[in-house]
């Protein structure tokens, strides 16, 4: 991370999808399907690989469900082995005092669940009641960081149980962040009053966090837009699971190259691209990546108007 203070030229922050199958069907939810079989394992392998070529400095493994793939602790041990660090985004679900110790051994270094309610509804299942037991187990058996994300937005019924999912997981001694749940093109939809007294409180209760230096989430949820370079595509990666870049989860279909063939030119085409959907983006962990660069490398070129398909759909402006 120190390096990319020095250095824009490779990402900070990569996410990998191993699996777009999910045990759950959380009707917010883009990103999974009920069928999709695993990434072959060696497949995976040669791609951490390639991200370690291309200077990566940390990884996260997302999905659907990424504990749905057999070989997942493997995968984890490869990031270690090429000086990678390693984080999961999971719904929990199968998460055992096993399953957990395995992932100790494999070497993950973080974890976050994010937790949509205090009682499951026809919007989410992952909700407080069911995953406290699987809380319980992270606290007892877990060396790895553990994050539990509460969210608030869209599709949350009662925006208290924000605050009771938040208030458990200090409890129990984790990290605690919210989120603002988007559309389905990542983009935002302010919160209401109540929503965001809950969310400042939220705010409020961890002691560190990027929001508290660049204000990107607190403008999100008064409904403002955001004025912000983003880095996607260069500093942060979208690995789908059919092994190609894209800018986010929520803008799938560029780029669009095949990760084993993505090159220090396309690193730097798109760190200077401005993208169409940045000022209404909600997709944090992007834009907290780009505070790193926020302050330099002005973006020369520019996307037409809707999300471009290939390359030649840039125009560069002098």
């Amino acid at each position: 991370m120190v390096r990319g203070l020095f250095s824009t030229r490779h990402p900070l922050l990569v996410h990998i999808i191993p699996i777009r199958r999910c045990n759950l069907a959380c009707t917010y939810c883009n990103e999974f399907d009920d069928f999709s079989k695993p990434v072959d394992t060696a497949e995976m392998l040669r791609r951490i690989d390639q991200l370690a070529e291309l200077g990566t400095a940390v990884v996260t493994i997302s999905g659907g469900e990424p504990l749905l793939h057999p070989d997942l602790d493997q995968i984890i041990a490869r990031m270690r082995q090429r000086g990678i660090l390693s984080g999961m985004i999971t719904n929990g679900y199968l998460l055992t005092a096993e399953r957990i110790e395995r992932l100790n051994r494999a070497g993950l270094e973080y974890l976050q669940i994010s937790i949509d309610n205090a009682m499951p509804d026809e919007v989410s299942k992952k909700s407080l009641k069911v995953l406290d037991q699987k809380l319980k187990l992270l606290a007892e058996h877990a060396v790895f960081q553990v994050n539990i994300n509460s969210v608030l937005g869209s599709g949350v019924k009662n925006p208290e149980d924000a605050l009771a999912v938040a208030r458990r997981a200090q409890a129990l001694g984790f990290t605690s962040t919210v989120g603002i749940l988007h559309d389905g093109q990542g983009q935002l939809k302010p919160l209401g009053g109540r929503e965001i007294e809950i969310f400042e409180e939220i705010m409020g209760m961890g002691k560190r966090g990027f929001s508290r230096i660049n204000g990107f989430q607190h403008n999100i949820a008064k409904g403002k837009t955001n004025d912000w370079r983003c880095r996607s595509g260069s500093r942060y990666l979208y690995i789908c699971e059919d092994g190609l870049v894209h800018w986010c989860s929520q803008q799938r279909g560029y780029p669009g190259i095949p990760l084993a063939k993505y090159t220090t030119e396309d690193l730097r085409r798109e760190y200077f691209t401005k993208k169409h959907c940045a000022p209404r983006c909600t997709v944090s962990c992007v834009q907290q990546i780009a505070v790193v660069d926020n302050w330099r490398g002005p973006q020369t070129l520019s996307p037409v108007a809707t999300p471009p398909s290939s390359p030649e759909s840039l125009v560069q402006l002098r």
